[in-house]
């Protein structure tokens, strides 16, 4: 039996194939037709792949996906004795109406992991908090926003204005961003796509200090594989709109309604991978097309090394 990251070049191309799919629709305005593309194109890529997938979180808890839905089977190897059994978690087209406005940070993304090993993650909210591995021990979110942030300036040693949150702009935020703005620390908003945010604030690299806020709950699971392999901090604890989204979540994560996941709780194997394919630019340059071909900036990240890479590959047409 084999491992996640042995099939890491399978994974890559079916990030990036849906990135070049959906990468067509750029800016034309149509964010269903984009997804679309960006779906079929990924699911066909795991047809020949040599392994026994099941997607673990994919394209709705609720809807009726004709693909890649929660619980489908994937690979060459469906059910087949000794094959390497693997889960995904999967967003084709992470930040749809970004791709149909040609906005930044559109990526095709994926987690991968052992059977089991990837939270089933309900379709509701998630309150998160993400940064890098320096703030280990110093962040969580049971301490109020004030006090994560003067635990930032006091470890980066820096005045507090020089302190970088990057949040969704969401009306349910006013709250945090007004306590962000009180403190004097730096606010940065996304209008989509809190991925690239986790991700961008636990590189040591990265633009931003801490990402903060309420986003998708199956987005943090994939936030949290990658950030688990870049040593990071990434916790995460469920909100729910209605009684449905609360029941829903106890059938598939138990009564432990209230409790933080960590990175560890999320993506539980070190035998895990993330990749990423840019469709807009942003945190992966976006897909690029010239007359026969197009050019891709994919990242994967392997959680048991670290091993951070990045490639450019140019696919024709």
């Amino acid at each position: 039996m084999g491992t996640t990251s042995d099939l890491s070049e399978a994974f890559l191309n079916a990030v990036e194939q849906a990135a070049i799919a959906c990468g067509h629709w750029k800016g034309k305005g149509d964010k269903n037709a984009a997804d679309q593309a960006a779906v079929e194109a990924m699911r066909r890529c795991f047809d020949e792949v040599p392994f026994d997938g099941r997607v673990a979180i994919g394209e709705g808890e609720r809807d009726e996906a004709p693909m890649l839905y929660i619980g489908e089977p994937l690979g060459s190897m469906v059910g087949m004795p000794h094959a390497t059994q693997i889960d995904i978690a999967v967003d084709p087209l992470e930040c749809t109406n970004n791709c149909a406005y040609d906005k930044p940070n559109a990526i095709a993304v994926l987690a991968a992991g052992p059977r089991g090993t990837l939270l089933h993650a309900p379709d509701c909210y998630m309150d998160k908090i993400a940064a890098g591995k320096d703030l280990e021990a110093h962040l969580s979110l049971e301490g109020d926003v004030a006090y994560n942030l003067e635990q930032i300036a006091h470890v980066h040693d820096k005045p507090m204005s020089e302190v970088k949150v990057v949040s969704l702009d969401r009306t349910r935020h006013d709250d945090l961003f007004r306590t962000i703005r009180e403190v004097g620390a730096d606010l940065h908003l996304l209008g989509d796509g809190d991925v690239s945010g986790a991700i961008w604030a636990a590189k040591d690299d990265g633009p931003f200090d801490v990402l903060l806020g309420i986003g998708a709950a199956p987005e943090g699971v994939i936030s949290a594989t990658a950030i688990r392999g870049l040593g990071g901090i990434f916790e995460g604890r469920l909100v729910f709109r209605n009684d449905e989204e609360e029941a829903r979540a106890v059938d598939m994560v138990g009564d432990d309604l209230t409790r933080i996941w960590s990175a560890k709780d999320l993506c539980q194997s070190t035998n895990s991978i993330f990749a990423a394919a840019g469709v807009c630019d942003g945190y992966l340059p976006g897909v690029e097309f010239s007359k026969d071909c197009a050019k891709t900036t994919s990242e994967i990240i392997d959680v048991e090394t670290g091993h951070v890479h990045q490639r450019q590959r140019t696919h024709s047409l």
